[in-house]
């Protein structure tokens, strides 16, 4: 027995539609098939896998015991309802290709993003927060592409940086 792979996360929203949106709008995620739970929901693939699931948060009673678990206590809301903020997730992480083609959208589109050099690894990573809900999204990429793109990360393993990848990894 062992873990596999994250199969998806559900996001219950006040606007699924805006939040379908901006994921397939800023992130290149496809929209797609999903079976009929009796509530809406919207499924965004990443080629055939189905990674993020969107749904109304309080859509109806069916919606909620669908979604309950045995543990859950009478009165107790766990659907955060939307509520910008609501700490039950931090970010969501995606490792990526294509940087150049990732950050021409995301600044085309006004999407403001932070650029960081991960920890003891050979990581970039871009930084946003989704507007809809507050979800944070961190975007993984191979150290070589920054350095090809000759991108200047905001944060190191030494604090706030201010020289070019090529530098950065050239104290490594």
């Amino acid at each position: 027995m062992g873990l596999r792979f994250l199969e998806h996360v559900l996001i219950l929203t006040h606007d699924p539609e805006a939040t379908r949106d901006w994921f397939c709008d800023n992130l290149g995620f496809r929209s797609g098939d999903h079976p009929d739970f009796g509530f809406p929901v919207y499924w965004l693939y990443i080629g055939e896998q189905d990674v993020i699931h969107i749904g109304k948060a309080r859509h109806s009673a069916h919606q909620d015991t669908y979604l309950q678990t045995p543990s859950d206590q009478a009165g107790m809301d766990y659907a955060a309802a939307g509520a910008l903020g609501s700490g039950r997730i931090d970010h969501l992480c995606l490792n990526c290709d294509g940087m150049g083609e990732f950050v021409e959208r995301l600044t085309r589109r006004g999407v403001v993003f932070s650029e960081r050099k991960a920890h003891n690894s050979n990581l970039y990573q871009l930084f946003m927060r989704e507007p809809v809900n507050g979800i944070k999204v961190e975007l993984n990429f191979a150290w070589e592409e920054a350095v090809k793109l000759g991108r200047v990360p905001a944060w190191t393993d030494a604090g706030e940086n201010t020289k070019p990848v090529a530098e950065v990894k050239a104290q490594r």
